[in-house]
């Protein structure tokens, strides 16, 4: 790879023995790469003191980590306390300030709360199923859900519950079979994966004609990437291996042979306050960043990001072609 400046692996890493890779780039192949910038992990016990690169493809502009942990090793970089990874202990949505934006300008788009582009009853696999609480509600709705998960102790937790099929692996799996399943959603999953073309592919002969992917990922083209840069929540560096704007991902999904329904940003208000708390806890935040640790002012920005296209996430829904 052709970078402006090399690259080292840290000692720490190598010690570690995480084996450390080299990429092409993850949408056309080419190996020439400029970097874009460097992030600590947000996770202290994960790597400490570790640095992580993002680069960008001189051809195609896709945005991707390297050199990043093998397949065999990056599961070092999820410790027990990762957040999608734990149980689901619900949301409060009835607070004030939620309720008065929402009469004032109508809600925000949500990632995932609202209607699937197909309605029960049906089959629907989520890949990357984490703690399972959207298995949980789309099986409560009556669809006939699967989960797929590379995180083992997530697979054991979600066979407590009965009704529901929780697999442990990535795609493609050997007990899926083609033309399987009506919908099939990846939430902030694809970006974790090391091959996310040969993922999509997959998703693609799953569906029957006609059914439908839901692909939600961060959005590196948004403003709060560009306002916290290496303190960005979106980064969650070494962990999301692909940073996708919507061009990059519209075009990954039409090479992966879908067709594009609707592609639009998401917000997180959530993800700002994060974001903000990083930058205070490592001193870098000015008088706007600390601002955003207020819940009420992270919503605000929330609203002006989404109503300019620019929120935190990327929400595309797409079909295989009948």
């Amino acid at each position: 790879m052709l970078l402006d400046r090399p690259l080292t692996v840290p000692h720490a890493l190598s010690a570690s023995g995480v084996a450390w890779e080299d990429t092409a780039c993850l949408l056309c192949g080419r190996d020439d790469a400029e970097i874009l910038t460097e992030a600590a992990d947000p996770i202290p016990s994960a790597g400490p003191g570790l640095r992580f690169a993002i680069v960008q493809c001189r051809r195609c502009g896709l945005n991707y980590t390297n050199p990043r942990p093998s397949p065999g090793t990056i599961s070092r970089f999820y410790p027990s306390e990762y957040g999608p990874h734990l149980p689901h202990r619900g949301r409060r949505s009835n607070r004030m300030p939620s309720r008065f934006w929402s009469w004032i300008l109508g809600r925000p788009c949500p990632e995932r709360r609202g209607l699937l582009p197909l309605d029960p009853p049906g089959r629907l696999l989520d890949f990357g199923c984490g703690s399972g609480s959207y298995l949980h509600r789309m099986a409560r709705l009556g669809w006939t859900v699967t989960g797929v998960d590379l995180a083992p102790e997530v697979i054991r937790a979600i066979h407590q519950t009965p009704k529901i099929q929780a697999l442990s692996g990535t795609l493609p799996h050997p007990d899926l079979r083609p033309c399987s399943f009506e919908v099939v959603t990846m939430w902030q999953s694809l970006e974790h994966v090391h091959r996310p073309l040969q993922i999509l592919r997959a998703a693609y002969e799953l569906l029957v004609p006609g059914g439908k992917l839901i692909v939600a990922v961060p959005n590196y083209a948004s403003l709060p990437a560009r306002w916290f840069a290496e303190r960005w929540f979106g980064l969650d560096l070494p962990r999301h291996l692909t940073h996708f704007t919507p061009e990059s991902l519209r075009t990954m999904l039409e090479i992966g042979g879908f067709q594009i329904d609707s592609l639009r940003s998401a917000a997180h208000a959530d993800w700002l306050c994060s974001s903000a708390v990083q930058a205070n806890r490592t001193g870098t935040a000015g008088g706007f960043t600390r601002l955003m640790t207020v819940r009420s002012a992270a919503r605000l920005a929330e609203w002006g990001c989404y109503l300019l296209g620019r929120a935190e996430s990327i929400v595309a829904v797409v079909t295989r072609p009948g």
